[in-house]
């Protein structure tokens, strides 16, 4: 997949195009749907398949106090949008300067001009422009002078649930990894570079991977999890993860994910990155009475994960 961080990158003869506009956070299978038929239409129409989207979330500029945290970065999400087998992205830098720019000027300029479009694609509520002024309506309108057809993408649900980033955020939030795994398409993924921790995990037999606090990704509510470790080796490793401050002690200050892998205790993995993945929330963070009780308990998670991941 190609990636294009401005549109006078696009070579002339790039399109025609078909054409998928959005926040795209999470990449999850609402988005999937629209690539999907994305590039269906591609197919048939002999053209290429771009997906348009930001550097962040436009409300990080606009409204940055209303700004949800993303749930995964930049270079998650591009990863992410590859791998559905489009064949470019144009990530379009969010800034005073686009802020400004006109729906109308938006579509002559960037899919018109640049990209040649002949189908664009978009979920029924999306907004583009100044003040949010561009919707399918004035696409639909624009289509008709300059050619190219519009398919505004309705809701999608899963087991009742709209799929949408705003709910996966609240799944998270609450812990429920299971239910934002179904409604991504995979597991939620946290991922960062293996740091030096305090050890203490070693000291209690359970040796963990400490994720940097600059991790990639939405962190989930506090607690213990059941998952995997990613290494740069390419080796899915089953792991017991926690998340939070561990209350037991009051030495840590900063939300830690950390996770041990099952069964290996002689991993060196400082400075390598990885991906954390969450399948099912085992419990959630509380403080005990001394480290028997402590150990006992985390004997008791590592055995759970066992179990969910067998």
């Amino acid at each position: 997949m190609i990636v294009f961080t401005d549109p006078n990158e696009i070579p002339a003869d790039f399109g025609p195009t078909v054409v998928a506009i959005g926040k795209f956070d999470g990449v999850h299978t609402g988005h999937r749907l629209v690539l999907e038929k994305a590039i269906a239409d591609a197919r048939l129409r002999g053209a290429k398949t771009v997906a348009v989207t930001f550097d962040r979330n436009p409300l990080a500029l606009l409204r940055p106090e209303l700004c949800p945290t993303e749930l995964v970065s930049l270079a998650q999400k591009i990863e992410l949008l590859g791998g559905t087998g489009i064949d470019a992205v144009l990530v379009l830098t969010f800034d005073e300067a686009m802020a400004q720019v006109t729906a109308e000027e938006f579509v002559e300029r960037v899919l018109v001009a640049n990209l040649n479009a002949k189908t664009v694609l978009l979920g029924h509520d999306f907004r583009f422009g100044h003040r949010g002024a561009g919707d399918p309506e004035l696409l639909r309108r624009m289509g008709e002078t300059f050619d190219f057809t519009v398919d505004a993408v309705g809701d999608v649900t899963d087991e009742g649930d709209r799929v949408s980033s705003t709910r996966i955020r609240e799944l998270l939030a609450e812990g429920d990894v299971a239910t934002a795994a179904r409604l991504l398409g995979r597991p939620h993924a946290v991922a960062g570079e293996v740091v030096h921790g305090l050890k203490r995990g070693r000291e209690l037999g359970f040796p963990t991977a400490n994720l940097s606090p600059q991790s990639q990704g939405d962190v989930p509510a506090d607690g213990v999890y059941a998952g995997w470790l990613l290494t740069e080796d390419g080796i899915h490793r089953r792991a017991a993860i926690s998340v939070g401050i561990n209350p037991t002690f009051d030495d840590v200050e900063v939300r830690q994910v950390e996770a041990y892998v099952l069964d290996e205790t002689d991993l060196d993995l400082y400075g390598q990155q990885v991906v954390v993945e969450f399948v099912e929330r085992i419990r959630g963070m509380v403080a005990f009475r001394g480290i028997p009780a402590l150990i006992e308990q985390m004997t008791d998670d590592v055995e759970r994960t066992r179990q969910i991941l067998s």
